[in-house]
């Protein structure tokens, strides 16, 4: 697959299954991320892996987050947060490791950049033929998700990326009209 079939064609799969990416591919899906444009080479990303049963302990997060949200949560609320990273069989957060006090990169910049690091996971799933979903939620503002994570208080939790093999067909991608987006100053 060339690089612009690539960008044109990479879309979020919802559907993901069994099997999760192989070391190998892992390798490439990292290396895809760490090219993310870097002021200063400060390198703000940080990634955290959950399989098979760190799945279960981010679910368990998910319901304590729900639980000190709203104390009353009943068990079907609290049991549709613990299944929510079982959606997939890996997932990998993005955490935007900031440094706050740096005058030249300001923490808006380092949190795009692990936002571009999220990209690159993305478009790297694809280009291997694997599924990837990116999501976020209120889950990755929580602060008892945020706690469990081990997350700095500048740090950011930029996205939860959902990786699997392809569990249905790509959906047709959507063709827009780039002068809708698009001003010219000439």
């Amino acid at each position: 697959m060339d690089a612009l079939t690539l960008l044109h064609e990479r879309s979020s799969m919802g559907k993901l299954i069994e099997p999760s990416p192989s070391s190998e591919q892992l390798s490439d899906i990292y290396q895809a991320a760490l090219r993310a444009p870097d002021h200063k080479e400060l390198r703000p990303w940080r990634f955290i892996e959950f399989s098979g049963e760190g799945r279960e302990r981010l679910g368990e997060l998910f319901a304590e987050a729900e639980f000190q949200e709203n104390p009353s949560a009943d068990d079907d609320t609290l049991n549709s947060a613990r299944k929510k990273p079982l959606r997939a069989p890996m997932i990998i957060a993005v955490i935007a490791k900031v440094t706050p006090e740096l005058e030249k990169v300001p923490k808006m910049e380092q949190v795009i950049s692990a936002g571009c690091a999220a990209h690159g996971i993305l478009l790297a799933a694809h280009a291997l033929g694997l599924g990837a979903m990116w999501r976020s939620g209120k889950y990755a503002f929580d602060p008892v998700v945020r706690k469990g994570l081990s997350l700095d208080e500048d740090d950011e939790v930029v996205a939860f990326i959902y990786l699997g093999t392809l569990g249905g067909r790509h959906k047709p991608v959507a063709q827009h009209n780039v002068d809708d987006f698009v001003e010219r100053w000439d």
